[in-house]
């Protein structure tokens, strides 16, 4: 199916848990396949943001679409990745079934996984070096590979947008290196990845295009000419640490994206 819209546009997106709004006012438009992070500080409403443009929390105002689409029309199109924290990892269900359930939605409600879909279970298993551990309970695994595990999921759903939530948090180095590569693969193949992340030395490194939210979009572009110290101080205002590490990691890298 060819686009008729930008990839995804959020138009005064507002959501408010009781009477206290977390996002408010939210416009941004994606319009082509990149690596796109979402920037802010603890409690700024970033992953509130992401579940607003999933459906996953009530609008307060606004609207949100995908290729010119309302979500209902093209869900098929959207892969998702949770946080760690919201799943229950003690749930009787191994590696293989976890990744199978990406492949449910294409299939319907009353088919069944066959050959094909646990090929390419196994295909993504293997993107994300997990292939080995297909048959062991979920719960067993680090954080780390629990959080590659998800991403497999994501994959056997062959989404073209990818929206992943903290998907570093709690994650060791070896394991981030391996997440960054697979979504610079995917991007690489024309989808768009959306990521909502906390380590700004790390944006600077892998991500094309960010957003720095701070309940509202305070800046958004390309990387390079979003990180500036002005956005930043607007964003994370009172954190000089922050911004200090930030300004390290972006002589250090040396290029603007």
């Amino acid at each position: 199916m060819t686009p008729t819209g930008p990839l995804v546009e959020l138009h005064d997106v507002t959501v408010a848990y009781g009477r206290r709004p977390v996002v408010w006012n939210v416009d941004l438009v994606i319009d082509e396949p990149c690596l796109f992070g979402i920037i802010g500080p603890n409690g700024a409403g970033k992953s509130t943001l992401l579940k607003a443009a999933l459906g996953l929390v009530p609008l307060v105002g606004g609207e949100v679409r995908f290729f010119g689409e309302p979500l209902g029309r093209v869900r098929s199109r959207v892969g998702y990745v949770p946080q760690r924290e919201t799943v229950d990892w003690d749930f009787p269900v191994n590696v293989m079934d976890v990744v199978l359930m990406g492949t449910y939605g294409r299939l319907g409600w009353f088919r069944r996984p066959g050959d094909r879909e646990r090929r390419l279970a196994r295909e993504c298993l293997d993107r994300v070096g997990l292939a080995d551990v297909a048959g062991r309970q979920i719960g067993r695994l680090s954080g780390g590979q629990q959080q590659r595990v998800f991403l497999a999921r994501a994959l056997a759903q062959q989404a073209d947008i990818y929206f992943l939530d903290e998907p570093m948090a709690g994650v060791d180095v070896r394991s981030q290196e391996r997440i960054f590569h697979v979504l610079d693969d995917l991007k690489a193949a024309g989808s768009l990845v959306v990521v909502v992340h906390h380590d700004l030395r790390t944006a600077a490194e892998w991500f094309d295009r960010v957003a720095l939210v701070d309940r509202r979009v305070v800046a958004a572009g390309r990387t390079g000419e979003t990180l500036t110290p002005e956005n930043l101080q607007r964003t994370y205002a009172g954190h000089v640490d922050v911004l200090d590490d930030l300004a390290q990691a972006i002589a250090a890298r040396g290029r603007t994206p």
